[in-house]
């Protein structure tokens, strides 16, 4: 499931690179998107690869490779919901594919199974919760009541809180939290990311627990709360 920006993103490449057979450029597609910075067009790039729409190619600093295109966009382009890949330019770096989802373990079965729904970030921002990839069984004393999902963790923006780079987090799903708890917190419908809550006057602030990152601060309108952290899983 895309969000809007993607959607949007995807079909103006593939209807850009159709017709003049030139990719856009960075700034063409944040304007075609009216977006105010190049920055969110990255990260609306680096989604459509985690989702596997699009692949970076190795070797080749500004080319991307698109893989496909989802249901809702290839039956009205008039062609097949396959077709060949098209290279399209761009000023990325190659990253590596997105980790196979896991199946569950016979020590899974002895909790209770909850969904896990992508990653979040414990750093720079990513794009909001995405699809179930796969789930992971809790202990049964970890949830409360309500529905509850997991979140793998991307980033070191957290670890003053015991967070880890790898981490899967267990959060309860809420729209409301209290000042100093850990939420997942959606910013402009388009960005998620795991930081403590706090306000400032009538604004927001999302407060990071390494002193390399910034507290960023936001208008109450531009911040949702998508749940609230109560519990994690590390592997060794």
């Amino acid at each position: 499931m895309l969000t809007r920006k993607q959607h949007e993103l995807l079909l103006f490449i593939h209807e850009r690179l159709k017709e003049s057979g030139i990719p856009p450029s960075f700034d063409e597609m944040k304007e075609a998107l009216d977006l105010a910075s190049k920055s969110g067009i990255h990260r609306l790039i680096t989604a459509l690869e985690e989702r596997g729409f699009i692949r970076r190619l190795p070797n080749r600093a500004r080319a991307l490779e698109v893989i496909r295109l989802p249901d809702s966009i290839a039956p009205g382009l008039g062609g097949p919901r396959k077709f060949s890949p098209s290279v399209i330019e761009g000023s990325l770096g190659k990253r590596p594919d997105p980790a196979p989802a896991r199946q569950a373990s016979n020590d899974d079965a002895a909790g209770i199974s909850i969904p896990v729904m992508g990653r979040i970030a414990a750093g720079v921002p990513i794009d909001a919760i995405q699809h179930q990839t796969h789930s992971v069984a809790v202990p049964p004393d970890m949830l409360s009541g309500g529905e509850h999902f997991a979140l793998e963790v991307r980033g070191d923006s957290m670890i003053e809180a015991g967070i880890l780079d790898g981490d899967t987090v267990v959060i309860r799903s809420t729209s409301t939290a209290s000042p100093g708890e850990i939420v997942v917190a959606l910013v402009d419908d388009e960005e998620a990311t795991l930081k403590r809550f706090r306000r400032k006057g009538a604004s927001i602030a999302l407060e990071a627990a390494n002193p390399a990152y910034e507290t960023r601060i936001f208008g109450p309108d531009r911040v949702k709360v998508q749940g609230r952290l109560v519990g994690l899983i590390r592997r060794y």
